[in-house]
């Protein structure tokens, strides 16, 4: 009886193993930029249940997690499925210039957003700078 040998099948299968993160959580993609007074945060979550979504921060800690179930099925015959599922984790470092209370977020097709607004204290503002050789006070943005 001889055996076939298909060494892309083999290579597919050694990539599964090797690169199988099913029970590790997901990356999901992010944007992070600042706007005026405040940060923005949009993550990719497609498909995601709004519902699975948890953001918290923990002391200087912003944690988003969220979860995609898996489509069942029961009656189909799987040809190719591509599409991840699991658990999605993301963790960010927030500095002592934020107003963690003032934190919200909204998910809107697909895409998580979160605004983490500056805090009063660490924004720009105006200094009077006085001299006692001139008369006058000049203002000095700092």
């Amino acid at each position: 009886m001889a055996m076939s040998f298909d060494p892309f099948s083999q290579l597919d299968r050694i990539a599964q193993s090797v690169f199988d993160t099913s029970h590790q959580p997901r990356v999901m993609p992010v944007d992070l930029f600042r706007e005026g007074d405040k940060y923005l945060l949009n993550a990719d979550l497609p498909g995601v249940d709004p519902g699975s979504i948890d953001v918290d921060v923990d002391g200087h800690l912003l944690t988003i997690r969220a979860q995609r179930s898996a489509a069942s099925r029961e009656n189909s015959r799987w040809l190719l499925q591509e599409r991840p599922f699991g658990a999605y984790l993301r963790q960010f470092t927030i500095g002592e210039d934020v107003e963690a209370d003032g934190i919200s977020a909204s998910y809107d097709n697909g895409v998580l957003s979160v605004i983490i607004p500056i805090a009063e204290r660490a924004k720009p503002r105006k200094i009077v700078v006085e001299s006692s050789r001139h008369s006058g006070a000049k203002e000095v943005t700092a």
